[in-house]
């Protein structure tokens, strides 16, 4: 299974999600951690995630007489480098969208569904909004964004801390215009700045 078939499933990405930080978990704390996903399906996702190399075993110890295993996420193969991502087709990224938005909405409802969920409390966004940007000016928009992110992503959990889901999600929603040469002609010229 390729890296793009094996992230771009919702069960898959929340596995992900659930190990990320650094945390290292068994199959039965990912259960505890989804609890609304059935624990064969759980097991055979892991098992591919374990096979891809996406997850790998950092220690095992017997349970009951079954052998529990520890996995750790390996961040460097728990994404769509470049090239993949620059390869992927128009159906990829549909799938792939589905994937993420299934994921998103099954880990928004188990928020919700913890006791004590208190979106405002737990400054919890969903906004959206609409921003007129140029290419370049969306090039350092998501520069800066990356920027920011990337001051956290070596975050490891500790008190205080805790996991938070975010996703950044962005697209023209009309066609971009281009001008042509006759519409450059026929617009009237910039003022002199002098």
């Amino acid at each position: 299974m390729d890296t793009l078939d094996l992230l771009l499933h919702p069960v898959r990405l929340r596995i992900v999600y659930a190990l990320s930080g650094g945390r290292v978990r068994s199959t039965a704390d990912l259960c505890a951690s989804l609890p609304e996903v059935p624990k064969t399906t759980l097991y055979r996702h892991v098992g591919l995630l374990a096979d891809g190399g996406v997850l790998e075993v950092v220690g095992e110890q017997r349970v009951r007489g079954a052998v529990e295993r520890r996995y750790r996420l390996r961040r460097d193969r728990a994404m769509i480098d470049a090239e993949a991502g620059a390869s992927m087709s128009l159906d990829d990224h549909r799938h792939g969208f589905a994937a993420a938005m299934a994921a998103l909405h099954a880990e928004f409802n188990a928020y919700l569904d913890r006791p004590g969920a208190d979106p405002y409390a737990d400054l919890v966004g969903y906004r959206q909004g609409i921003l007129w940007l140029s290419q370049d000016e969306l090039t350092e928009m998501i520069g800066e964004f990356r920027a920011v992110v990337a001051a956290r992503t070596h975050n490891r959990p500790e008190p205080g801390r805790s996991p938070r889901l975010m996703s950044l999600i962005q697209f023209p929603i009309d066609e971009s215009p281009h001008p042509t040469t006759d519409h450059q002609t026929t617009t009237a010229p910039e003022p002199d700045p002098q």
